[in-house]
């Protein structure tokens, strides 16, 4: 019995067949343009199945093709998009907790709480700050594009240079990067070797801000969201105030308005303009900060599973498919970056001796991470494992 892959081909062969059949002609400008059409279709559909390595994959990604283009462009160009929100977010939050959260804790809370507010709130913006410009202006490295002694484990098929090994192409960038994790938006940058600590620190740093500021405003939160809905409901409820007297003045200012109109005058806001403003505030500083805490937050657990295993997130798809492929043979996927648990978060930090988890992880640092990118050492138990 043939297989599905038999009959695709069978069926591709007809139509490139049927499609040398029917050719062109024509001398117009609008018949040439048709006929490079045409031919540039069945160069593509010769691309799909003649090769031997050819597979559902290889046809869902010639087909999505267009689409990976438009997404890669459309990334490119909104990444500074996103840099400015994320700086104006971060401001917005900022500027409200200056303005409204920090006096009512001057006026409410005790001395020693004010100090742990002030001490622990600016740390956390110096760190956030840091790490954030420092990811987005680090190159995360790139391979060299000259002949080199580097060992290599493959050819890039775009830029068409070695490929050492970790290393993997941003079609965004356009370029390879060394140790690529992903392209984030929100930084208009890689994420790769020199800058995944900056990254990562960012995430961590960010998501602790969010809950440190969604806690600390959580009462004020209630309060806020209170007053919003009381004046609101008395906005609809309150017609306003019977004044004696005020129809016939109404009536010689402006002749339009009727006795009923004329007897009743407006009564004065419960709340004025700048607590109104000041209860908006807090709610939306609450509700933003509660979100990007908690979106945040799964992203950066998720990467809390990928370096204590000693992948990125690319290498977490591909050993998943090479641990599929070596349990059908009875065989056992190992990763060959994996130092153990605890020796991989010092090597992300660059953790030498025990006084740098406070000088290098709890305070801004620009040490560079170890190695150089190109060449990774492997455990010794694991050197005859196959690398990616």
């Amino acid at each position: 019995m043939r297989s599905w892959g038999w009959f695709v081909s069978r069926v591709m062969r007809l139509s490139v067949r049927w499609c040398r059949l029917c050719p062109w002609r024509g001398r117009s400008k609008r018949a040439r343009r048709l006929r490079e059409l045409w031919s540039y279709g069945r160069l593509l559909l010769n691309s799909l199945y003649f090769n031997v390595l050819t597979n559902s994959d290889t046809v869902l990604d010639c087909v999505f093709e267009p689409v990976y283009c438009i997404v890669d462009n459309v990334t490119r160009w909104f990444g500074v998009v996103f840099v400015c929100l994320v700086i104006l977010l971060t401001s917005s939050v900022v500027l409200i907790v200056y303005l409204c959260v920090l006096p009512l804790i001057f006026e409410t809370y005790p001395t020693h709480w004010i100090l742990w507010h002030l001490c622990y709130g600016h740390w956390n913006l110096v760190m956030v700050v840091f790490h954030y410009f420092k990811a987005t202006t680090t190159s995360p490295g790139y391979p060299p594009q000259e002949k080199s002694d580097v060992p290599s484990v493959t050819i890039c098929k775009k830029c068409i240079v070695p490929k050492p090994a970790r290393t993997h192409h941003c079609s965004i960038c356009n370029r390879c990067i060394l140790k690529m994790d992903h392209h984030c938006p929100w930084l208009n940058n890689c994420v790769g070797h020199f800058n995944h600590r900056y990254f990562f620190s960012f995430c961590v740093y960010m998501t602790m801000g969010c809950v440190y500021c969604s806690i600390s405003s959580k009462d004020m939160f209630f309060d806020a969201y209170n007053a919003v809905e009381s004046f609101r409901s008395m906005d609809v409820q309150m017609q306003g105030e019977r004044v004696i007297g005020a129809g016939l003045l109404f009536s010689l200012l402006s002749p339009g308005y009727t006795m009923v109109q004329s007897e009743y005058q407006t009564s004065p806001p419960p709340y004025t303009f700048r607590e109104k403003m000041f209860h908006k505030s807090i709610i939306y500083l609450w509700v933003l900060t509660s979100s990007v805490a908690v979106a945040l937050g799964g992203l950066t657990l998720w990467h809390v599973v990928l370096i204590t295993r000693g992948e990125t997130s690319v290498e977490r798809h591909i050993n998943r498919k090479e641990t599929k492929r070596l349990r059908e043979i009875g065989k056992v996927f190992r990763n060959p970056y994996h130092h153990g648990r605890g020796q991989n978060w010092k090597i992300l930090f660059g953790v030498e001796e025990r006084s740098h988890w406070l000088t290098r992880v709890l305070l801004p640092s620009n040490h560079l991470p170890p190695g150089d990118g190109l060449t990774w050492e492997c455990p010794a138990y694991r050197t005859d494992t196959m690398t990616i």
